[in-house]
Order: structure tokens, then sequence, then C-alpha cells
């Protein structure tokens, strides 16, 4: 594999062609019009526009992807996360047109995809199910006869669905009708697919994945697990590895049951396995997404493994280079998502120009981004703008370097979710590892920031005044010799 086209934008296009540049390969870019100066299109060896900015006309153009990949002679395409990385008709047209897929086959795809066709191939190995159905309702008869009998509240869910779409919570059987309607339009308009079935409402779980790694000789590993229960939206904002919570038995068990639900769907590459993790530590299988994670990096910090770099390797048809045993847990490491929202307004998305931005650095921090100083955040995508990742010997000293991360991290002009970060895992419920997916609703209100910026200001002003005071006491007088001088004292 001599070059690849990376079929994705931002910080994850940048980050996979900063591995495959290290194993001698040439990248190629595709890029919209809206990003025509970000870095990742300067950093690729070649780079090609595909249409305007909206991703319909430009990161969804499968079609175009693909001739560009022809013309400029590439071997393979990575999908990146988001976009068509989980698009079974997207996996297959790029293998029919004689180019490698880096990521799993059509098969594994649409086997996954599909929540209901993913809970029956987990079945196949036993692995633990949350109670509901196993099909897509027929009809709203149906759903009151299986809700009466899983009990309520149940969640109704979008088979083909992901962020939250297509997803309603329902307590009682009168909001069960209106709540079905509404979950199958929006899964409708949101994928095209209207298939939803029901679960037992767990209320107050722990969202925790599993990493798992397969090649195309039947080999597979897990790479432990990552703790993804600080969200809103049902989209995750910090993200850790290990998670605080688990035994060593436990993460065994859950490790073994993901590579399970892999080899049920005959995998190979890079994939994760989604569990919910109750208060006693009881687990039930959730969904697998067949593709690189945004918090794969958290895992890296930990294992010492390039998950990009593995990708590429099992996609030229390689075995894997290591065993399950040769795996360890090494320190600890933190993901804060940087995104453009206001937390001080229910985490509404922002947009504007990057004024000032100044990462932070130094030992144990590492900043995946796409963006510069002077450059404008578009309406058009993800407002996921960098991802901080630390790393420390231990879980506390990952916290204290996450929070020293954040106050050297300067952004201005936007609106982040920086100090909100700070501010979560600063948290007792955090640093004690009891919390869940109900943190934000539990703990956080918007005026808490306000009194952390207020704290923080006065300190810095007391600050000041000290040394204020000392300088006084301590400037030096100007001499004769000085007076002559063009340089002046000032007080």
């Amino acid at each position: 594999m001599q070059k690849i086209l990376v079929a994705n934008r931002g910080e994850i296009a940048l980050r996979v062609m900063r591995s495959a540049k290290e194993m001698g390969i040439k990248t190629v870019a595709v890029y919209s019009e809206a990003d025509r100066t970000m870095p990742f299109v300067q950093y690729a060896d070649e780079a090609v526009c595909i249409g305007p900015a909206p991703s319909a006309q430009s990161y969804l153009r499968a079609d175009k992807i693909i001739e560009v990949a022809k013309q400029l002679g590439v071997d393979g395409i990575h999908p990146g996360y988001g976009f068509l990385s989980e698009n079974a008709e997207f996996s297959k047209a790029v293998t029919d047109a004689g180019i490698t897929f880096i990521g799993p086959s059509a098969h594994s795809i649409n086997m996954m995809g599909s929540k209901i066709a993913a809970k029956q191939a987990a079945q196949t190995f036993d692995v633990p199910m949350v109670p509901g159905t196993d099909k897509p309702l027929v009809s709203v008869e149906e759903a009151h006869e299986i809700a009466d009998r899983v009990g309520y509240p149940i969640l109704i869910k979008a088979s083909a669905g992901g962020g939250g779409k297509g997803m309603r919570v329902v307590n009682n059987t009168e909001e069960l009708e209106e709540q079905m309607r509404m979950a199958k339009s929006e899964a409708l308009s949101a994928f095209s697919n209207d298939d939803v079935f029901i679960e037992k409402y767990v209320g107050s779980p722990k969202h925790i994945e599993i990493q798992i790694l397969g090649d195309q000789h039947g080999n597979y590993v897990y790479l432990f697990e990552r703790e993804c229960s600080i969200q809103r939206r049902h989209q995750k904002l910090i993200e850790e590895a290990p998670s605080s919570c688990l035994t060593t038995d436990v993460r065994k068990a859950m490790g073994e049951c993901a590579v399970n639900v892999a080899k049920a769907c005959k995998y190979y590459g890079a994939g994760t396995v989604e569990f919910l993790v109750d208060d006693d530590l009881n687990f039930y299988f959730l969904e697998m997404n067949t593709r690189l994670q945004v918090e794969h990096c958290v895992t890296e910090y930990i294992t010492g493994v390039d998950l990009v770099k593995e990708q590429i390797r099992v996609a030229r048809g390689e075995k894997l280079s290591f065993s399950q045993e040769e795996l360890t847990i090494n320190g600890h490491s933190i993901e804060l998502r940087v995104c453009a929202e206001d937390p001080l307004d229910n985490f509404v998305p922002d947009t504007g120009k990057l004024e000032i931005y100044v990462r932070p650095q130094g030992n144990g921090v590492r900043v995946d981004d796409g963006y510069e100083q002077g450059m404008d955040i578009p309406i058009f995508y993800d407002p996921m703008i960098a991802k901080l990742v630390v790393w420390g010997k231990d879980r506390a000293e990952a916290i204290d370097r996450l929070c020293r991360a954040v106050d050297e991290y300067k952004i201005k002009g936007i609106k982040t979710t920086l100090q909100f970060g700070k501010w979560a895992v600063r948290q007792p419920a955090f640093a004690e590892g009891k919390f869940d997916t109900n943190f934000i609703n539990k703990y956080y209100k918007p005026e808490y920031l306000v009194v952390q910026d207020d704290a923080e200001m006065n300190v810095a002003a007391s600050l000041a005044g000290v040394l204020w005071e000392q300088g006084k006491k301590t400037a030096p007088v100007a001499s004769q010799t000085a007076a002559g001088s063009k340089w002046k004292m000032k007080r």
C-alpha cells in the first residue's frame, strides 16, 4: 500500500495522515470548498476539492471520492469516523473498484449497523442483553404487549440509529403511541429507515465500551475499556481509560464478550463494542461501532498501540503483531472533546473566528485538532474542533494534568466546552468514580461555571496585587548613570 485517500476532514484526517506518513505511505486529501485552507489539506501529499460545503455535496459523495481515488492511483481509502465510515455500500463500492477499504467488510458493517441484527448475532455467543425485542416492531399493539411484559420505563430505539436520534424514553402506557410515532419519524428522517425496537430503560447506567482488533486470519484481541458516561444529548464529552469501577474479572469478561461479538460478524480491523453497566457491574450489550472511535486516543495512551497503523496493517492482510497476553494497561488517560458549544446555554453549538488559538503543551498532553488561529468554525459540520487528551501514571495525575492543560489552552472567538471539562473532573462524583450517563443532569448547572470563573479571577486579582506591592518595594531607583540612558524607569 503506497498511497491512501482519507475520506474525511479536520482532526481525524490529519491524525490518519500522520500515521500513514510514519509508515512511508503517501496521502490524498479530499475537501469541500469550505475547507480549502484547512491544515489537513495542506498536510496531504495531494488534495482534490470534491464539492461545496454541505456534506451531501462533498464528504458524502461516495462516487466522487472513488473517482478521485482511481484518477490518482490510490491503493486504499480510510474513512475516519462519521460521514461514510459505517456505510456498507461505500465499503463495497470501494472494494468493487479494486481499492482496499481500510475498515471492516460490507457484511460486518451491515450486520452491526442494524442494532437488531447486532443483538441477534451477539445472542449466538450468549452475550448479556438488555431485556427487550430483537425484531422491529410491527404495530402499536405489539409495542404495548412487549412494554407490559418488559415493564416501564422502556426505551424505543431506531434500529439504524446513532447519536441519540430515533430514541425515546416512555414512562407509561399513555405515552407509548405518541413516542413510538415520533421515534419512527425521526429515524426515517435521519437514516431512511423507520424500524424501531424496545429495550428496558436502564435508568442510571455507566456507558463503557471495549476496543477490539481483528485480522483477516481469525485473530482477535481486546484493548481494554473506555469509560464514556459523561454525555449530553446521548453524545460523549469526556472519556477515560481504564474505567475507575471495573474489577479485573469484569474487565476480562467484557473483553471476551466483545471479541465474541466481533467473531459473530467475522469482523476485522478496529471496532468498538459498547455496553451498559449497572451499579452491581452487570453489563449488557448495547451496539457495535464498525469504525475507529473519536476517543481511540485514550486507548493508544494506555496500551502504546497506534490503532490507525494497525488498521492499515490489517487492511494489507497482515496478521496482528501481538497477542492478548502481551497487552497491559499502563497508567491512565482522559480525553475532553473541545467542542464549539456554549455550556452556559445547554451546549448549543457556536460558530465564529478563532481570534486566539494556543494549544497546551508539556509531558503527557496530546491535542488532536484540525484548525489554526484565525480560521473560521463553519456551521456545516460537527462542532468538535479538537480533542484534548492527557496521560498520567494514575487517575489522580491524569485529572490534575487535564486541568493544567485546560488552563493553558487559549481559545478566543468562540465558546467551548473547555471550562466545563475542568469543572467536571473536579467534582467529587467524578473523582470517586460514582457517576453515570446522568452526570450532567444530576450535578451540573450553568451557574457553576460562572462561580468557577469568578473564583479564579479573584485568585488572579489577589496574586496580581501581591506582586504589585512586592514590585513597589523592590523597584530600583534610577542612578546618575541610568539618568543619561535612553531607557527610562517607569513606575
